[in-house]
């Protein structure tokens, strides 16, 4: 989460939501820019970080 930025407005850092994890790693949740507002959403681990529309 250091390391991330918003692809759309480059803010940083972006606030994380878990909605399901194991020991290792964030399974299902969001990640949330606080500046334009964009949810990124995480499934089955991955997460989908591609800005809106593409």
């Amino acid at each position: 989460m250091d390391i991330l930025a918003c692809p759309v407005c480059k803010h940083h850092p972006l606030e994380l939501k878990i909605d399901k994890e194991d020991a290792k790693e964030v399974l299902a949740g969001s990640i949330r820019c606080a500046k334009c507002k964009i949810d990124y959403p995480i499934e089955d681990g991955i997460p989908n970080m591609l800005p809106p529309g593409t």
